[in-house]
């Protein structure tokens, strides 16, 4: 991860760096740099207001997307339509980055920043947790900011 300037936070063992939040984008969009552990990544999920784009630089991801299990490696680009049910998990032995970019972005710009834990700019080390996530707790935050975590489906994932 570079160490120009943003902020970055740990949540489910992904490193989530602020490049772009949507005020510097006159609210158009939000860049972040994701950072993601080998197993780890995001559960299934929804949100009507935002468009998502997932551009990987580095490593093996798997992404669902409606009711297509897509891989993607370093090159790969993979969008996500607004309102779709969608995850992804890092397949790979290694950690893998790519770049995230919602539009307009502001409803994942408040939930990255409230649900995850503010590690220090430059971090690419993910944090020792002293337990499992608060689950309740990420589900209640990303409701407030409609987000929809369809929890019965993350077992369905990368089936």
């Amino acid at each position: 991860m570079s160490a120009d300037r943003g902020d970055t936070y740990h949540l489910l063992g992904n490193l989530i760096r602020f490049h772009v939040r949507p005020p510097e984008s006159g609210g158009g969009y939000c860049l972040v740099e994701l950072r993601t552990a080998p197993g780890a990544g995001a559960p299934p999920n929804r949100h009507p207001e935002d468009d998502e784009v997932f551009y990987v630089l580095e490593g093996e991801f798997e992404f669902r997307v409606g009711e297509e299990n897509i891989p993607a490696r370093s090159g790969d680009c993979v969008k996500v339509p607004n309102g779709a049910v969608h995850a992804f998990r890092n397949v790979g032995p290694a950690p893998a980055r790519m770049l995230v970019i919602n539009s307009p972005g502001r409803i994942h710009e408040a939930f990255f920043s409230e649900a995850g834990d503010l590690v220090p700019d430059g971090t690419t080390d993910f944090p020792v947790q002293d337990g499992p996530p608060d689950i309740p707790r990420v589900l209640e935050i990303g409701a407030r900011n409609r987000m929809e975590f369809l929890v019965g489906a993350a077992n369905e994932a990368h089936a």
